[in-house]
């Protein structure tokens, strides 16, 4: 069991992970897996979300808590993956906490608006196919 900070409420909560690769977060009286909150916060750009089904399986936490790392990089952190030491010192200055799931999607959003996916490049083989149709849907709209 964990506690989680919610946004919402501004209250600690007891939480207990149903899997590995899913923070449960009690939000206005609903569950909420990390897949669930990382597909309404970036709805508006699909492509985000491959790229965290891709960089972290959707995970923000390991099954024992912490803060789930990557296997080749182990600075990358959390469901984007934010390297830490290439962003954590500028996350931080702009108050953005990136081993927390707001706060690691926040950030990430920043950094998509500023560089696109170029960040996430390392992992293109896998989400590189989803942006390609989602560029050929817009295009033939």
């Amino acid at each position: 069991m964990f506690t989680v900070l919610t946004a919402v409420t501004g209250s600690t909560t007891p939480v207990v992970a149903q899997a590995p690769q899913a923070i449960v977060r009690h939000t206005e009286n609903r569950i909420e897996s990390t897949e669930q909150y990382v597909r309404q916060y970036f709805k508006d750009i699909p492509i985000m979300i491959q790229i965290a089904k891709c960089e972290s399986h959707f995970r923000q936490l390991d099954a024992d808590g912490n803060v789930h790392r990557g296997a080749i990089d182990p600075e990358d952190v959390g469901v984007m993956q934010i390297n830490e030491h290439f962003q954590g010192d500028t996350a931080a200055k702009e108050n953005y906490d990136i081993y927390t799931l707001e706060g690691n999607t926040a950030y990430a959003r920043k950094l998509y608006e500023d560089q696109g996916t170029q960040p996430w490049n390392s992992s293109k083989a896998c989400w590189g196919r989803f942006d390609a149709q989602s560029q050929e849907l817009a295009v033939s709209k």
